[in-house]
């Protein structure tokens, strides 16, 4: 009896399962070829050498602070868009578009500002300490001219992941795939051309990889706001005459700001908090910083199968709670969290086998290699893990438990993470793979927290009544 009500609990029929499909799957297919094709820019990149790939790499997870804290900033208003669009609230849906413009516009001009006048100290921090024989001043050569032209790039990122991200609150998944499939096809093709110096076009190295990006983002951002704006009579009812005004009512703002700046915060510390790890990590020498850029892109093509069910949580439990389904909305997230730490281990597994060949595609320092093929080793252990933390975080965030949250990521990576990652990599003399285990296994900490919090139920709020 017990074997039945614990597969009743956590493991659905076929109907549930074609349902968070439906939504996750869009979702799947777009971030995966996104981090396909980042695995093949980054390759591109690497083929020219260390020095830039590694340059690029620091721009990039500099950049990732920025992408976060868009995500923080709309994540808030996004769960009263899913809560609205449960309830069948149109004008609610558009005022919550109106704040996410708002938003975008504060976090791109604070980020260009930020970029423009510490980009170069930004990326130095990454770049002391070495122990090989890396050129520092090339790489940081190479970082600073990537990231000058990938400031013209943010508006357009900023703004698609307003409309995509609405649409999916709203239901729509496929569209968002579709321009994010078009726009990578076109950052592939044109990293090939402008790399390398294929058709006439000159070689550009690093820059023709900024390049490429740039523009891959104007052809997303056009596909999308084209498809929405031609909807507008049916499937995006709620985006019509969304530009009448840019006024938000104020109790709203008030409303959103109140549950949604824990999430900027959150998404802001995390990122950095992030960013903070690699930096410690990069103490180790210029071959870390390459094997570490090289494990991470490797594993986001593999990761992003469960990290989607965090977005099919926010979408699916996100109405439910709208719409008051309470109990419904308890018992698919349970089944949700229990699917994505299945995948997490099937995952691990393709993550652990690319390890004995994936870093030999790159030209780079067969150090770099080895230490590479190791992060990725410690990665495909820890990802069930991170697909539990990721999912009952966005359990936790879709009842609009925003300060419980922001406790739950951002306060554990900056008391608990980074401390042990600061002083084991500069008051120790440990490897830095170890140092990389024992930063990874402190989450268990944050996995037996979230069961917790779920189980409690403390999620489960209604936020647009």
């Amino acid at each position: 009896m017990e074997k039945v009500g614990l597969r009743k609990k956590f493991i659905g029929d076929k109907a549930f399962y074609k349902r968070v499909l439906a939504v996750s799957v869009p979702i799947m297919i777009q971030s995966g070829i996104s981090s396909f094709v980042s695995l093949l820019d980054n390759i591109m990149v690497g083929r020219v050498g260390t020095e830039q790939m590694s340059g690029v790499a620091i721009v990039n997870q500099i950049i990732f602070v920025f992408y976060l804290c868009i995500f923080g900033g709309l994540a808030g208003a996004g769960i009263f868009t899913a809560q609205y669009f449960g309830s069948e609230d149109e004008e609610g849906i558009k005022k919550t578009f109106r704040y996410k413009l708002w938003m975008g516009v504060i976090l791109v001009g604070i980020a260009v500002l930020v970029f423009v006048f510490f980009g170069d100290n930004l990326i130095s921090l990454y770049l002391n300490g070495s122990q090989d024989s890396g050129d520092l001043a090339a790489a940081l050569e190479y970082g600073s001219g990537y990231l000058k032209i990938m400031l013209i790039g943010l508006p357009a990122f900023a703004v698609v992941q307003i409309y995509a991200n609405t649409l999916r609150e709203c239901g729509e998944t496929v569209v968002p795939m579709r321009a994010g499939v078009i726009a990578l096809l076109v950052n592939l093709v044109f990293n090939y051309i402008l790399i390398f110096g294929k058709f006439g076009f000159p070689a550009l190295g690093v820059d023709g990889a900024a390049i490429a990006t740039v523009l891959s983002r104007f052809v997303e951002l056009a596909v999308v706001v084209t498809w929405a704006h031609r909807h507008t009579n049916d499937r995006c009812s709620y985006l019509k005459g969304v530009y009448k005004t840019v006024r938000v009512p104020l109790s709203l703002v008030k409303r959103i700001f109140i549950k949604g700046s824990p999430l900027l915060v959150n998404e802001a510390l995390w990122s950095a908090g992030m960013a903070m790890l690699a930096q410690s990590y990069s103490l180790r020498g210029l071959n870390v910083v390459a094997a570490y850029n090289i494990s991470n892109t490797i594993y986001g093509v593999f990761s992003v199968i469960f990290f989607a069910m965090g977005d099919a949580i926010a979408i699916i439990i996100g109405q439910h709670l709208g719409a008051k389904r309470f109990e419904q909305a308890r018992d698919e997230d349970n089944k949700i969290i229990a699917f994505a730490v299945f995948i997490a281990v099937i995952s691990g597994v393709f993550i652990f086998i690319s390890s004995f060949f994936f870093p030999l595609i790159y030209n780079t320092t067969p150090e770099s290699k080895h230490i590479a093929a190791q992060f990725l080793m410690v990665e495909a252990f820890v990802a069930p893990m991170i697909a539990l933390m990721h999912t009952t975080y966005f359990t936790l965030r879709s009842g609009g438990k925003t300060i419980v949250t922001f406790l739950f990521d951002s306060v554990f990576m900056w008391v608990v993470s980074v401390p042990l990652a600061f002083v084991l990599s500069r008051f120790t003399n440990l490897y830095v793979i170890w140092v990389f285990v024992i930063v990874e296994m402190a989450n268990l900490i944050k996995c037996v927290i979230g069961i917790v919090l779920v189980r409690k139920g403390v999620w489960m709020n209604n936020i647009v009544e």
